[in-house]
């Protein structure tokens, strides 16, 4: 473990209060509030640094640009990432595969287990979007089930089905 300071901060959302946490590589975590922010912070200064700290003004652009997406002023992230906390291998390419998902728009477990080069893994592809540490800016939520429907999501359905509505990509 280094000596990094970890910068979190909570936010206001629609869909809950969220903390986020950010390196000076980027944004590392997003954790809805189903997840204590206590057990949060714990498994952050056990995994990235002991330096935990609450700055707000470190996230700012973070707090911006979700504020701007829940607000319906933006359709996509642009802040760094750091992928620390994401798992590797296939899982991390399924990430960074669904990152590129454009907004509006959705991609199904198959899709994305093809995208990170195992089409057979479309199970597998839902384990690692499980895994999201960075869910809402790597859109995790834009992949849903060949069978229809909309699937589920760690960050619980109903808030799936909130942010597919917001992009438009939930119609009915």
């Amino acid at each position: 473990l280094g000596l990094e300071d970890v910068a979190v901060a909570t936010i206001d959302s629609p869909v809950g209060e969220l903390l986020v946490a950010g390196t000076h590589r980027g944004l590392v975590r997003v954790a809805y509030p189903d997840e204590p922010p206590d057990v949060v912070i714990e498994e952050l200064a056990e995994t990235l640094s002991p330096r935990v700290l609450e700055d707000p003004r470190a996230l700012d652009l973070v707090r911006r640009q979700l504020e701007e997406y829940f607000e319906g002023r933006r359709d996509r992230f642009e802040v760094r990432l750091d992928w620390t906390l994401a798992p590797s291998g296939f899982s991390r390419k399924v990430l960074e595969a669904t990152a590129r998902i454009p907004f509006g728009s959705v991609s199904t477990y198959g899709e994305m287990a093809k995208r990170a080069g195992s089409p057979r893994a479309a199970r597998a592809a839902g384990n690692a979007l499980h895994d999201n540490p960075i869910p809402i800016v790597v859109p995790c939520h834009r992949v849903v089930p060949s069978t229809g429907g909309i699937g589920k999501y760690g960050g619980s359905e109903w808030r799936k089905e909130f942010l597919l509505r917001l992009e438009g990509a939930l119609t009915e």
